[in-house]
């Protein structure tokens, strides 16, 4: 193929291609590195925990995956396309996918928000686990046993940074700053204890400018204003590009961090 028949095929791929649950492989044509392995973090408490509550699990993809889960696992989640594709996935195990009203961005939380409530009683969980979800602190302390542990992944501000340079654009102002601080301060004023914190980066490498148009089409919060047709010079520069740098590659600030419920000890110590 010429340069040109291969870029057009690609993008075609893009636009054709549907885009169901939460797996952004892309058959595995993109591929992520994070700077820590957050599954394994999640492990090692899962193993020792009662019951286990996961925000947010999209397709129930990154959730299957887990290799130990409590026999009451159950999972939230707020955008009505993911559910069926969760439960067809999540229920053969065993485990309880709820709809609901996802929360709001952290940074946009007010004091009281009916969005975000969790259907649950209080004290019924003794681990509850956000990978990239937005949650209501006051709402995990709630459904957290005292002494039960809350763990979360989350993408910083400037996420999308890399993208907006790929295309020679500003990347977006931000009035309010995502970050570890952030949500230290937010848990903390809502009565939690953080034990345990890191940030850093993951890389993001896309075999080819389709993985990346697929990407972003389908990832509208990245960059908003982002189509195929309107990008499509830019993705044929960075078409050449790559054929050249064998992979587009991009930098995502990320932090996780390990948060405490007061009172007694749960049951899981890793």
């Amino acid at each position: 193929m010429t340069i040109g028949q291969d870029f057009d095929v690609l993008l075609e791929e893009a636009e054709r291609r549907p885009f169901v649950g939460w797996d952004v492989s892309y058959d595995q044509r993109i591929r992520i590195t994070p700077p820590w392995d957050f599954g394994a973090i999640v492990d090692a408490h899962a193993r020792l925990s009662a019951d286990l509550l996961d925000l947010g699990t999209g397709g129930g993809e990154w959730l299957n995956e887990r290799p130990h889960l409590p026999t009451r696992t159950v999972a939230t989640e707020g955008w009505a396309p993911n559910v069926p594709v969760a439960r067809a996935r999540l229920e053969p195990r065993g485990i309880d996918v709820i709809a609901v009203h996802g929360a709001p961005d952290n940074v946009d939380l007010e004091d009281f928000t009916a969005e975000g409530v969790l259907p649950f009683p209080a004290a019924d969980f003794h681990l509850v686990i956000s990978r990239h979800e937005s949650y209501v602190p006051s709402e995990v302390l709630r459904v957290l046993a005292p002494g039960g542990i809350f763990l979360t992944q989350q993408v910083a501000s400037g996420g999308a940074n890399d993208f907006y340079r790929l295309f020679d654009a500003p990347p977006p102002s931000v009035p309010i700053a995502w970050n570890l601080a952030f949500a230290v301060r937010q848990l903390e004023g809502a009565g939690f204890t953080v034990t345990e914190k890191a940030e850093g980066f993951e890389i993001i490498e896309f075999a080819d400018v389709g993985a990346l148009a697929w990407y972003l089409k389908n990832l509208p919060f990245v960059y908003p204003d982002f189509t195929i047709p309107a990008a499509r010079q830019k993705l044929r520069r960075l078409h050449a590009d790559n054929r050249r740098a064998g992979s587009i590659t991009i930098r995502q600030p990320l932090f996780w961090l390990k948060a405490a419920a007061p009172g007694a000890t749960g049951p899981q110590r890793p």
